[in-house]
């Protein structure tokens, strides 16, 4: 299953002449590094799109400027893959469970269709490599050596991941997340050597410049933020977002909490995953990995019904089928609304369910 997943996927990129966007970002990336270039000056592919990445990222960027460009889109398409099945496996650590080989394939093969996963891939992202970083980390054994050191490194590259450092400190992981605040504050540290111009753009403007990741109302936008400005038919929501967004992320983190003091750290993780993709200002939708370990622990504790319907929910791609050409995002009639913000509407129902159900009792131990 799994061959036949990869190699019907790569012929739908030959099909579609997959231009990798994302990828020639991280590439015009590096190449800024390499050259002296302005970090945060240009712009590239014909969507004009931008860095907006810290300048640590961009150091790691430096190595696909080494290979021609034919060769690093299939070097990015195999490493995707693999990091896909090991996310696969992370997920079943994290549910309690491990993957004999057959089922790892299996699962790695059906994964590879769900749509935040298919989307990753398809952009050339490093969505899978991120979640990978933060959950190899985070299921790792309590006190073992450097723990949260990785996490912190995820965060350097990609800012969401720091929501897991608060969640560490709220479960009195004090230890780990001094040292995933360490490890993160050392990324800031060496872009700021290698990199010092890039670095004070960065922190001091660029990060306040959510624009320049993209428009905030359009489908892609998965997050709480898309989800009210589509429905309020604004291109900017304001403290219509805003408010709601900051009593959301405090409940979400409340309830992660309560998950693990109840036992059951992996609703923790699952729960402070969601509230970041819910609050963060932009969300696309391939941001979504996370439905990878959702479904995993789901099938785990023998849910099968819900772990069905969230799978329905990330394989359907209904935001995709509505029209979205221009600014038709924020012109969509009531009932397409939730077919429009699928991904939003499953992570505030997951959030509301996990403050009335508890985990059951196969669940309440940590991974």
């Amino acid at each position: 299953m799994l061959t036949v997943s990869l190699c019907s996927f790569a012929a739908l990129c030959v099909l579609l002449r997959a231009p990798m966007a994302d990828l020639l970002v991280y590439r015009a990336e590096g190449e800024a590094v390499v050259h002296g270039g302005d970090l945060y000056g240009f712009t590239v592919t014909e969507w004009r799109l931008p860095a907006t990445y810290p300048p640590f990222a961009a150091v790691l960027f430096v190595p696909t400027t080494w290979i021609p460009v034919p060769a690093l889109k299939a070097a990015f398409l195999a490493g995707n893959a693999l990091l896909l099945a090991w996310l696969v496996a992370l997920s079943a650590r994290l549910s309690g469970r491990t993957a004999p080989l057959p089922l790892l394939c299996a699962a790695t093969g059906l994964a590879l269709w769900l749509e935040p996963v298919f989307q990753t891939l398809l952009f050339g992202q490093v969505n899978l490599a991120i979640a990978g970083l933060v959950l190899w980390d985070l299921t790792r054994p309590p006190g073992a050596r450097a723990r949260g050191l990785v996490l912190g490194i995820a965060a350097g590259v990609k800012l969401t991941p720091a929501i897991f450092i608060a969640y560490l400190f709220l479960t009195a992981r004090r230890k780990e997340a001094a040292t995933a605040t360490a490890s993160f504050a050392g990324t800031v540290l060496l872009g700021a050597v290698l990199l010092p111009a890039a670095t004070v753009d960065f922190w001091t403007r660029r990060l306040f410049e959510t624009g320049r990741v993209g428009k905030a109302w359009i489908i892609d936008n998965q997050s709480l933020q898309g989800l009210v400005a589509r429905a309020a038919g604004t291109e900017t929501p304001g403290l219509s977002w805003a408010l709601p967004a900051t009593v959301l992320a405090a409940a979400g983190l409340w309830l992660a909490t309560r998950a693990h003091a109840r036992g059951s750290d992996r609703w923790g993780i699952l729960l402070t995953a969601f509230t970041a993709l819910l609050v963060c200002p932009i969300s696309w939708s391939h941001h979504w990995v996370w439905c990878v370990p959702l479904l995993a622990v789901l099938l785990a504790e023998g849910r099968t019904p819900v772990a069905a319907a969230a799978a329905l929910v990330f394989t359907a791609r209904t935001m995709w089928l509505l029209p979205h050409q221009g600014d038709l995002d924020l012109h969509l009639p009531w009932w397409q609304q939730p077919l429009a913000a699928p991904y939003p509407l499953l992570g505030s129902a997951l959030l509301a369910a996990a403050a009335v159900v508890s985990p059951p009792r196969g669940a309440r131990r940590r991974p």
